[in-house]
């Protein structure tokens, strides 16, 4: 029995690597293995019938390990991540206050490691995809994309398609640059074919934030390319009710009226849900990003994921930026339900774990539109996934993996990060670039960016409102 080192699993040739078990669609399987050869999973099944199929690899024990598919992201801001920890309980529309502001100070420099930065933090919490909402930062988008590569994470990403302005949607000057939009989004469409971690994707602030015209046409290209189109849809009351006066519906409401709904369209948050909305999103196959930790944190409402699931929504979670950790995601996910509709209906299951770990997984690559390239381990997908410790307390005594991994899983048990085929974390750092490094350049980049930005933040630090707190 090798011991597991990093150099085992970080070879160029292909690789037969057999765990203590491999978390299928289905569940855990004991006495399975994968072999992994250019990018993709070549073979999943039982170990000896690997073994003598591929008599010429030598397979890498990985004792104590269990290997799992990696976590998606369906709705993150990677150029926001200088700002994240200004968000923790904020009121609502935060993005006005701060993100807006903050990203406007963001130069090329600064975008490109500030995207970085938070594609270090989602490979260690064990994501090998993230679906970027377009940043706001007037910098040339393929700034994100090259911070992404370069960390080596899978990236669905946004391109800002706004052309109207949150107070009057209807002004000459939108319908001016609807044209040239469109025509960067069309670019934008085609400028990452064949790439193999970037996948382009268009996006909406929020709906009023085009025009009726061109959200149509956005969701037409969409569809016509197989890519997904982001939207910040019934997050807030405030955007509800503006919805509510401008055209008399709610915004998912408009959205369907104008024809925009659809396979192609990924609603990011939809916490503000009637039930005739429900039923629009099940009968349109439009997909749901449900964030529990940003309503958590600065939202109004939790979405009804268990209904959902219920319902055949598709969905998948999303950090919104707010902490890169799939496990704790995928708790939060759980736990949020339980609070908001299990506890008052006296449901003690609430989703099973399986649910919210199908979400954070297959679910997510299915929303963000790459189910046919990851998010399971499965013969022919890529080669997305993690190597993960289960010798540790939380999870030796093992009763319902799927449930334990949810609800005692962390990113402390994460051994390694695979990406395409290739080992991009070991242990918790990167293995062809510097971490550290980057992590330090970030710390004064963010401090010159967030000086110069007009922020607005409601509440002060914990220090000062504890002294205000106790202040006779």
């Amino acid at each position: 029995m090798n011991q597991l080192t990093r150099e085992l699993l970080d070879g160029p040739g292909p690789l037969l690597l057999v765990p203590d078990a491999v978390l299928l669609p289905e569940g855990p399987a004991e006495g399975f293995a994968v072999v992994v050869a250019d990018g993709s999973f070549q073979a999943v099944g039982p170990v000896e019938e690997l073994r003598r199929t591929h008599p010429h690899l030598d397979g890498v024990r990985l004792s104590g390990q269990l290997l799992m598919p990696g976590f998606v992201d369906a709705h993150h801001h990677l150029t926001q991540s200088f700002g994240s920890a200004l968000a923790f309980g904020e009121p609502s529309e935060i993005f006005r206050r701060v993100w807006v502001p903050l990203e406007g100070a963001l130069d090329e420099e600064s975008a490109y490691n500030a995207a970085k930065l938070a594609a270090l933090e989602a490979l260690r919490g064990g994501f090998t995809t993230v679906a970027d909402a377009g940043t706001r930062a007037a910098v040339d988008v393929d700034v994100v994309a090259a911070a992404a590569r370069d960390a080596g994470i899978r990236c669905v990403l946004g391109l800002v398609c706004d052309d109207a302005s949150v107070t009057d949607a209807s002004t000459t000057d939108a319908e001016d640059r609807g044209s040239a939009v469109l025509a960067e989004a069309e670019e934008h469409l085609a400028r990452y074919d064949g790439d193999p971690l970037v996948h382009s994707s268009l996006a909406v602030s929020i709906p009023e934030a085009a025009t009726s015209a061109t959200l149509r046409r956005v969701a037409r290209l969409a569809a016509e390319a197989g890519a997904t189109v982001q939207i910040h849809v019934n997050e807030h009351l405030a955007a509800v009710e503006r919805s509510l006066l401008r055209h008399g519906l709610r915004p998912l409401e408009y959205l369907h009226h104008i024809g925009a709904l659809g396979s192609q369209l990924l609603a990011a948050h939809a916490t503000l849900l009637t039930p005739r909305e429900l039923s629009l999103l099940a009968d349109t196959g439009t997909a749901v990003s449900y964030n529990p930790v940003a309503s958590a944190w600065k939202g109004n409402a939790v979405a009804p994921a268990v209904t959902m699931a219920e319902r055949g929504i598709r969905f998948g979670l999303g950090t919104d930026g707010t902490r890169g950790d799939g496990f704790r995601l995928a708790e939060a996910a759980e736990f949020a339900q339980r609070i908001t509709y299990g506890l008052a209906t006296g449901d003690s299951s609430c989703g099973a774990g399986w649910t919210w770990l199908e979400a954070a997984t297959r679910g997510g690559a299915d929303a963000v539109g790459l189910r046919a390239r990851t998010g399971a381990i499965a013969e022919g997908l890529a080669a997305d996934f993690l190597v993960v410790d289960v010798t540790n307390p939380e999870l030796a005594l093992s009763w319902d993996v799927p449930w334990e991994l949810v609800r005692r899983g962390n990113r402390d048990q994460i051994t390694a990060v695979f990406v395409a085929g290739r080992m991009r974390l070991w242990r918790g750092l990167p293995t062809t670039w510097d971490g550290p490094a980057l992590v330090r350049r970030a710390v004064e980049l963010a401090h010159e960016a967030v000086e110069r930005a007009p922020i607005t933040r409601v509440h002060p630090t914990s220090t000062a409102a504890r002294a205000r707190s106790t202040a006779p």
